[in-house]
């Protein structure tokens, strides 16, 4: 379109107003090497222990959270007004959570010492695929749930991973 065709009610393109200070500097950035920790200053900053592999495994994960779904079941069993109803949502929850988690970890040790980050992103996105699936199964397959216990369940499952996080 040419300036003589262009309406007076059309705004000219213009670029971004943008202050020379404000402008990306690459070479800027890359004057401060970036110099990792000696293996004295992380001790230091992280404790002796820094170089011991973490005791947590995706199946010890997976079955902090299967025990979580246990307990989290029989509180709402015992503390429900409609026990039975309420009790097997809570362990649908929990199924909801530690399944998807029990097949990535399965993926992980199938896949041994070849793991990618391509695998590692394959196996988050069949993790919420199963997520997704059984969420939908439950909310079609079980008209009597009860969402709280099931939902509540669910969250404390997948706060398990941050406790064994946190515990390692």
């Amino acid at each position: 379109m040419t300036e003589t065709s262009r309406s007076n009610l059309e705004p000219e393109p213009q670029a971004p107003a943008r202050a020379a200070s404000e402008a990306w500097d690459d070479e800027q950035e890359q004057e401060k090497p970036i110099v990792p920790l000696t293996r004295a200053q992380a001790e230091r900053l992280f404790g002796p222990d820094v170089g011991r592999a973490s005791s947590v495994t995706p199946f010890r994960v997976v079955g902090a959270q299967v025990l979580l779904s246990l307990v989290a079941t029989l509180a709402w069993w015992l503390l429900s007004a409609s026990p039975r109803d309420a009790a097997l949502s809570a362990w649908l929850g929990g199924m909801v959570g530690w399944i998807p988690g029990a097949l990535f970890a399965l993926r992980l040790r199938i896949s041994g010492d070849r793991v990618s980050v391509g695998s590692l992103v394959t196996g988050e996105a069949i993790k919420v695929a199963t997520t997704i699936a059984l969420l939908v199964a439950v909310a079609f397959g079980f008209p009597g749930v009860h969402w709280v216990a099931l939902l509540v369940t669910f969250v404390l499952t997948l706060k398990v991973y941050w406790l064994a996080m946190a515990l390692k």
